[in-house]
């Protein structure tokens, strides 16, 4: 019987760096780069998104009339959001990740409470979305109409509205105790928890006392990040940035293709 042998996986790590076309080093996941950029990028859209919406009443009536009268800028204030909460996922996932090695427990169940609420948020921008549609073709008050008939609807994501406050909370605690950050700051992830939740929130007060404290803990901590390890050749930051750049192009478009 002839045996046949298996030709081994090359390993990409004894390929010199030169030779790679987008050199990568791997330092767990999401890796130093992905959650770098996070922590950096998460909290300042998530801040671009509750502050341009600040001159409009908090409620959601005012929320749908003003993208009546100002559709650009609530599209570019909800649109940050989103775009802000969907990136903080690497970031929670690099939080938890250096939380873990001092105290295993709150960032195992702060990385993930955090991550279902992340998913709520998501789901509730989906919502603001068929809304703004709505209003945008049959008006504002039709729209507030039909949100008001609906918004107490149950949905899944109504389990997951305490994870939301609770991740942020679980994750500061662990923060402090892990000694990544300090009393100040680990104070201030936990006023992320404040942030108001469900569909087309306005801005209040406490709005943007969440989303300067998520800023103040979590952006100089990706800085932090970032630096921890050798700076990238500008060939491959080209590279990566051609690569990204095209990938959200080819999904964009065929996104929309459906």
């Amino acid at each position: 019987m002839t045996t046949i042998r298996s030709t081994p996986l090359v390993d990409d790590t004894a390929v010199p760096a030169k030779a790679r076309l987008l050199p990568m080093e791997w330092s767990g996941f999401p890796g130093r780069w992905a959650g770098g950029v996070s922590l950096v990028a998460g909290p300042l859209l998530l801040g671009t998104g509750v502050l341009l919406r600040l001159p409009f009443h908090f409620f959601y009536p005012e929320q749908l009339a003003a993208r009546v009268e100002h559709p650009g800028l609530i599209a570019a204030s909800y649109g940050a959001f989103a775009a802000g909460t969907v990136l903080l996922w690497p970031a929670l996932a690099a939080l938890a990740s250096r939380i873990g090695h001092r105290s295993p427990g709150l960032a195992l169940w702060g990385g993930i409470f955090g991550v279902l609420g992340l998913f709520a948020r998501t789901f509730h921008v989906g919502v603001d979305h068929l809304a703004f549609q709505l209003a945008d073709r049959q008006g504002a008050e039709a729209a507030t109409r039909f949100v008001g008939e609906t918004y107490g609807a149950f949905h899944i994501f109504s389990a997951l509205n305490l994870a939301i406050m609770g991740g942020w909370l679980l994750l500061a605690i662990g923060a402090w105790r892990a000694r990544i950050l300090g009393r100040v700051r680990a104070l201030a992830l936990a006023a992320a928890a404040a942030l108001p939740l469900g569909v087309l929130k306005g801005t209040t007060p406490l709005s943007v006392v969440a989303v300067a404290g998520l800023c103040v803990a979590l952006v100089p901590l990706g800085v932090t990040v970032l630096r921890d390890g050798p700076a990238p050749r500008r060939a491959a930051v080209l590279c990566w940035t051609a690569a990204v750049i095209t990938a959200l192009a080819v999904m964009t478009v065929a996104g929309r293709v459906g």
